[in-house]
This record gives structure tokens, C-alpha cells and sequence, in this order.
């Protein structure tokens, strides 16, 4: 029996939850605060759910996964809650857990735990593969995860077969298909282990999402949505003790707010900078800004079953009309770089260093409106104000190259990501972005376009060829087959049938007091473990 197939024996059932610890009265450790832009797409922490920017900003406060992300050095894979693993075969990861690790409820994690995580949590009672089981974790059964976590689930683990247990610290991942990439879909944030015992006890799922029990050097104590987070140190962490006392989290929306509250000495960190505002930072002696283009790419989406976009020739006229290098020197002062398409350069020899995006020439644009007999019909950009930093200001833009190549494309504000994508009349273009939590494409492009993946979910975008040959790419172990996949990929998608525009790598700037010691991550992770905090000489 098993959530995913757990061979050895049935989890246990969920006792009384220790108390949580107490922070020591007298404690010298700082409070700090930190301005966001924003601090949830979904009010909740649960990762699956909260796949997003902000999500990964935090999630690895107060959640690990098996195999961890050196975000301070080149966001290589790296032990985590599993100190080794070994390859039996293609198909099949054998880890080791790191012994004498606590959770947030005081727990010791084993591999239960990892067992219901990659279980009942993600998948509810179906199982992993979708053909359900019985001997439901004790205080689970009416706690199903929304359809959203078990869709984002499937797609993150799309051949995980079972889970088996084969000692207290020591079980072995099977897949249906091979897979050279499970390592990086186990450092994924959606693989965190959480406590089973508190998920049990939690009295509903969004209860359990507000405040996730995982292994981080912090715990979630108080969240008002669209307010605040407060963390604070889970001194049992197995990495050392937390460096701050407590973190604070504040959503404030504006540049303008965040900038002037740090100057007041409200905030100790504000995040979101645009490097137009990096000169009025750093102007005061007393605040610097750290930061660099990291492991994301902003794109520009298509819905092609707009009536207008359907034809794949409006969609090539309008990535032929965008010049990248004006927005990258517009509005990011030449401090980020212009991927070669949906890649990084981190996919090492997976990275197709011939590839380019479709080039900028207008020409060629109207060309194409004419040949599809475009007679300006409104195509709609649906915006929202500066979730990605330049937002608005980057959109403004657009909407201009694409009419002096004739294309007649109006903005429409919107307040969140539900508005934008939702399935009603006039859903044209919406901003989106792409992260590689590590170097394949599987991490990339796969995560957004492919079977059971957001486009497709959203009814934005598929592609019965794109679905087949992911399906391939998935499960071939032959490195220069897996190339020509993913030349096919990119092909389909960004030329043949476009299903988005790449604009620019996307660059995340943080301004803070210089008196604190603290090195920025080359990704959207805020690290705050030990280490990487001091305040003071």
C-alpha cells in the first residue's frame, strides 16, 4: 500500500503536536523586514500551489527538498534532506536521508514523511499514477489537495511510479520511463518534504496551506494575506542556528513605497528594484543594491484561440515586430542579457548555442499581416501593474512596436493573475516568465508548454507534435537525441506555431542597509540561513 506505492509498511497515524518552541527572551538576533512587491499569487505557501516568482523568493525559508540548489554559487544541485543518492539504473534513484532532522513541530523527519510528500500531499488519494489505493493516512481522507497541486504535480513527476521504503533513513524513487533529470525534478520546490503528522492535523487543506511545517531555518508564525508573513527561527534547524530572530515580510506594491520606507528605516530590505531606481538607492551611503540576471526568463504569452491569433501568421508578425535590445537598454539599462529563446546557458551540453530568437525586422512583420489579411481587428494585452519589475512600462512599449508594423493591440489592466487568465472573451496576450530550477530543459520550457502544463491547462496553447516529442525528450537518455528534441521543441513553438515571444532574462535587484552582511542569490531565493546574515562590524 502507498500513496505512490510504499512497499514496507503503512504510515503512521498522527499523535499530539509538540509545542512550538519559544524564542528565547534576551535573544541579540535582528528582526528584519523586508518590502515586497508582493508576497502570494495564492494566499498560500503550499509550493505546488504557489509556483510563482514570490513563491520561490521564500519557499526555501521554510522548506527543503531531497536534493538542494546552491543559489549562492552557480544553482548547482547539491545534498539536502538527502545527503547522497546513487543511479541502479535509468529508471531509478536510491537516496540516503540526512539523520537527525527536525520539523517546525519538533518532529524527526523519516522517510515516511518523504513518502507522504511525494504522496498523499501532491496527489490525494489517486496516488501518483492515478489509480488510487486504500489505507488513507490517518486524518487525510477529507483533505484532498486542490486540483491545481495535483495538476502541477503530475506535470512536475509525469513518470513517477512508486515510492520505496527500504530503511528508517533510506527508499528509492521508480519511474515507469527512464529519466536522467529526477535529481533536478527532486530539487524542484514542489518536491518539499512537510511533516505528515501536522498535515494530518491540520483541520482543513487551506489551514495546511497558510502554514506548511517543513524543515527550513524558519517556520510561517503569522499570515495575513495580502498584508504581512512573519517567520521566525527554528532554532533546531539541522543546518545550524538561524541567524536573524525573525523575518517580516511586507506587501507594498509600489517602487516608490518600498524605496522610501527603507529610507525611513521601516524596512531593512526592499525587493523588486528597477535599475532606474539603483542610482537614487545608492546615492545615500547608508543602503547599496546587490543583484544580476538570474535562472528566469520574461516572456510575452499567446492564447491562439483567439479569434485574431489562431492564424500562426499574426503571432510571427508580432515576435518579428519586438526589438528586445530597446527594452533591454530602455529599461534595464544594459544590466541583463537576451536569451537564445527558452534557454539558458546553464543547460550545459543541452544548451543549443546556434539557436536565435525570431530577429527584429518590421519588415518582415507586415509582410506576414498582409499575406494573413490582417485588417487591424483589436487584439487584447491583458496587464497587471508591475507584478514583473518595468511591467507596465515594458508592455507600454510593446503595444507601440507592434503598431508601427500595423497591428492594432490594446491594453486592459486587470488586478491578478485569475483576471488575466481567465477563459473570457478577448484573452489575446499576457506577460509571463519562466524559471529553470535546474539546467534542462525539463526545468524550463517544459514546466509552462507541453502536456498537462499551464498553457495547455489554461487553454492558451498546445501542440499535438510539441506534446509528443516532450513525451520523447522526457524519457531518452541519449544526449544528442535529447539536442535534436529540443531543436524540434523550439522550432515548433517559437517559429512554426509561436505560443510566446522571449523578451529579455529576467534580473532580480534587492536594496539594503550596507551594515548588514548579506550576499544575493543568483535566483529569486532570498537566503537568510547561516552563514549568509550578519549585521554589524
Amino acid at each position: 500500500m502507498s500513496m505512490t506505492g510504499i512497499t514496507r509498511r503503512a504510515l503512521l497515524g498522527a499523535p499530539t503536536l509538540l509545542a512550538m518552541p519559544a524564542i528565547a527572551q534576551g535573544d541579540d538576533r535582528p528582526t528584519l523586514t523586508i518590502a515586497v512587491q508582493k508576497l502570494s499569487n495564492s494566499n498560500t505557501f503550499e509550493p505546488p500551489r504557489e509556483q510563482s516568482n514570490v513563491g520561490f523568493r521564500i519557499h526555501g525559508l521554510y522548506a527543503e527538498q531531497l536534493v538542494g540548489t546552491n543559489w549562492l554559487g552557480n544553482a548547482e544541485l547539491v545534498p539536502g534532506l538527502a545527503t547522497a543518492w546513487r543511479r541502479p539504473d535509468a529508471a531509478t534513484l536510491e537516496l540516503t536521508l540526512r539523520q537527525g532532522v527536525r520539523f517546525h513541530d519538533g518532529r524527526e523527519m523519516t522517510a515516511e514523511d518523504v513518502a507522504f510528500s511525494f504522496g498523499e500531499r501532491l496527489f490525494g488519494t489517486q496516488g501518483a499514477t492515478g489509480a488510487g489505493r486504500s489505507g488513507v493516512l490517518a486524518g487525510t481522507a477529507t483533505k484532498e489537495p486542490p486540483a491545481e497541486v495535483v495538476a502541477v504535480s503530475r506535470r512536475t513527476y509525469p513518470g513517477l511510479e512508486r515510492i520505496e521504503i527500504t530503511g528508517r533513513n533510506t527508499l528509492r524513487f521508480i519511474n515507469r520511463t527512464p529519466d536522467v533529470t529526477l535529481e533536478g525534478r527532486l530539487a524542484q520546490s514542489v518536491g518539499a518534504i512537510l511533516s505528515s503528522q501536522a498535515f494530518a492535523a491540520a483541520p482543513s487543506w487551506l489551514e495546511w496551506g497558510r502554514a506548511p511545517v517543513g524543515t527550513g531555518p524558519y517556520r510561517i508564525a503569522d499570515f495575513r494575506p495580502d498584508t504581512f508573513l512573519v517567520m521566525e527561527a527554528h532554532d533546531s534547524y539541522w543546518g545550524g542556528r538561524p541567524p536573524a530572530r525573525r523575518l517580516r515580510f511586507v506587501e507594498v506594491p509600489e517602487v516608490s513605497g518600498r524605496v522610501n520606507g527603507l529610507f525611513s528605516g521601516e524596512y531593512d530590505f526592499a525587493c523588486d528594484i528597477p535599475p532606474d531606481q539603483i542610482s537614487v538607492v545608492e546615492r545615500n551611503s547608508r543602503f547599496e543594491v546587490l543583484g544580476s540576471p538570474i535562472n528566469n526568463i520574461r516572456k510575452l504569452a499567446f492564447d491562439k484561440t483567439n479569434p485574431v491569433l489562431a492564424d500562426a501568421r499574426i503571432r510571427r508578425a508580432m515576435t518579428h515586430a519586438i526589438d528586445r535590445r530597446v527594452l533591454v537598454e530602455t529599461l534595464w539599462a544594459g544590466r541583463t542579457a537576451i536569451p537564445r529563446g527558452m534557454q539558458l546557458e546553464s543547460y550545459g551540453a543541452m544548451y543549443l548555442q546556434d539557436w536565435e530568437n525570431p530577429r527584429f525586422d518590421p519588415t518582415e512583420a507586415r509582410r506576414l499581416l498582409r499575406e494573413a489579411n490582417y485588417q487591424g481587428q483589436p487584439i487584447t494585452y491583458r496587464l497587471l501593474n508591475n507584478y514583473y519589475t518595468n511591467q507596465v512600462a515594458s508592455g507600454q512599449i510593446a503595444v507601440e512596436m507592434w503598431r508601427a508594423v500595423g497591428l492594432n493591440v490594446q491594453i486592459e489592466m486587470l488586478e491578478n493573475f485569475s483576471q488575466v487568465t481567465a477563459r473570457t472573451p478577448g484573452r489575446g496576450i499576457r506577460d509571463w516568465s519562466n524559471t529553470s530550477i535546474f539546467g534542462d530543459p525539463v526545468a524550463g520550457i517544459l514546466r509552462s508548454f507541453g502536456p498537462r502544463t499551464e498553457a495547455e491547462r489554461n487553454g492558451e496553447w498546445a501542440n499535438e507534435e510539441f506534446n509528443r516529442v516532450t513525451t520523447a525528450l522526457e524519457a531518452e537518455t541519449d544526449l544528442e537525441r535529447r539536442r535534436e528534441m529540443f531543436r524540434r521543441l523550439l522550432t515548433i513553438v517559437e517559429r512554426e506555431d509561436p505560443g510566446y515571444i522571449v523578451l529579455h532574462q529576467a534580473a532580480a535587484f534587492t536594496a539594503k542597509r550596507k551594515d548588514i552582511q548579506w550576499r544575493a542569490a543568483n535566483g529569486w531565493a532570498m537566503v537568510f540561513g547561516p552563514g549568509n546574515l550578519r549585521v554589524g562590524a
